[in-house]
């Protein structure tokens, strides 16, 4: 198990567009390292805001060491919470969705408000403050319609996102959206191997033959360097789209964390089906046309993003382990669309089910070579996983910062 200067090692000996070394994927000791210098520090996605529609309504997830709920109140504000009594430390909520009045632990009952007040505590002694006991918050901020969470005490700063994905999410409408399925899966891989898997369509003409039917994996439709610069067919797409009211033009952070641009799909296709016609017949939001490709969102760590015309679908990464990680899907719909009426939930999920489970192969696979032995690093392709490049750059130097030894402090 590597400790913070075998890591920091390792980091600053990788060669500059090369996979990582097989211990970054792999050993005990760097998935702490991640989970105490990422996943514990930024912003993740948790749930799109539609998931909790009513007072109460409330859902689970574990980050690392973390179990968190998040929980819609009676004023229609979402806040989320450590999901932890404050008696003797019972989980509070088990189940990954649920509805209830109040928070009521299931182990003696302690009582809180859906703000997080401690309400009722049974038989303490005099002198008890419930108010010095309520839940412990959790940051949590609904943005354009996706609600993201952060376990740091003093988050990152979310102005530039915040102006950013509101104003691109809002033709989709997302928050007067619905959802129609939700799929969670386990990928037998380490979270960056899921995330290098997602930022290339390398892979992609061999292992998604379903997919390939609308979304094409041309090097052209993925590398861009700014408003201006992009393959001609997008930026004939965003003048047409932006005509018509849709931001669409590269938009990033300045170290690339996250990144907003919509894409054509292929030969004028409307959606992921099989047919490449719309699997909804109703338009999201205030979406001008059918044919408006796919506005592409990812946030590093967790997160990539497909928004369309008739739907949208959005994921969550989460670490397990080392070489576990859970991937969940959700396909949202129109709020007044009609299952089996506007659209048939198989033509809708089919495509992105079928190609999330070749990607759960293609990562497992891949974990299990890179733990043999012989597996050295291999070099990436500058043409082609330009987008796994600008990953590992993040992760590396973002780790790399934050491993770095603490300053000696002067002697008096």
């Amino acid at each position: 198990m590597l400790g913070k200067t075998e890591i920091r090692a390792l980091l600053d000996a990788r060669r500059p567009n090369y996979a990582l070394e097989r211990d970054l994927y792999c050993d005990p000791g760097v998935f702490e390292a991640d989970l105490e210098q990422i996943w514990y520090k930024e912003w993740l996605f948790a749930i799109p805001a539609v998931q909790l529609t009513r007072t109460g309504a409330y859902a689970t997830l574990q980050i690392g060491a973390y179990p968190v709920v998040i929980v819609r109140g009676a004023d229609g504000a979402i806040r989320a919470f450590h999901n932890v009594c404050r008696h003797r430390g019972q989980r509070l909520c088990a189940k990954e969705t649920g509805s209830a009045p109040k928070i009521v632990c299931p182990y003696h009952q302690w009582t809180y408000e859906l703000d997080g007040r401690l309400l009722y505590a049974k038989d303490m002694q005099q002198g008890f403050d419930p108010a010095a006991h309520g839940l412990k918050p959790v940051a949590c901020k609904t943005i354009g319609g996706m609600v993201f969470v952060c376990l740091a005490d003093t988050p990152p700063d979310t102005a530039l996102l915040e102006e950013k994905l509101s104003a691109y999410l809002a033709p989709s409408g997302i928050a007067e959206a619905k959802v129609a399925f939700t799929s969670t899966i386990v990928e037998k891989g380490n979270w960056k191997l899921v995330l290098e898997n997602n930022r290339e369509c390398y892979h992609c003409g061999g292992s998604h033959p379903s997919l390939c039917r609308t979304y094409s994996d041309s090097p052209t439709m993925t590398a861009m360097e700014g408003p201006d610069s992009a393959a001609p067919e997008i930026l004939e797409h965003w003048k047409r789209c932006e005509e018509a009211g849709l931001p669409s033009r590269f938009t990033n952070e300045p170290k690339m964390q996250w990144r907003l641009a919509r894409i054509p799909l292929l030969n004028n296709a409307e959606s992921y089906t099989m047919s490449t016609k719309r699997a909804v017949n109703k338009l999201m939001g205030q979406m001008p046309f059918h044919d408006a490709g796919s506005l592409l969102f990812y946030l590093y760590p967790n997160t990539w993003n497909h928004f369309l015309a008739d739907h949208a679908i959005v994921f969550r990464v989460l670490p397990v382990s080392p070489t576990e990680t859970l991937v969940t899907t959700t396909w949202l719909v129109p709020k007044d669309a009609v299952e089996g009426e506007d659209y048939n939930l198989k033509e809708l999920t089919e495509v992105w089910e079928a190609t999330n489970d070749e990607d759960r192969r293609v990562v497992e696979e891949n974990q299990k070579g890179i733990l043999s032995p012989a597996y050295e690093p291999g070099p990436y392709s500058t043409v082609v996983e330009e987008g796994v490049i600008q990953f590992v750059d993040w992760y590396c130097g973002l780790m790399t910062e934050r491993l770095a030894p603490k300053p000696a402090l002067a002697a008096e």
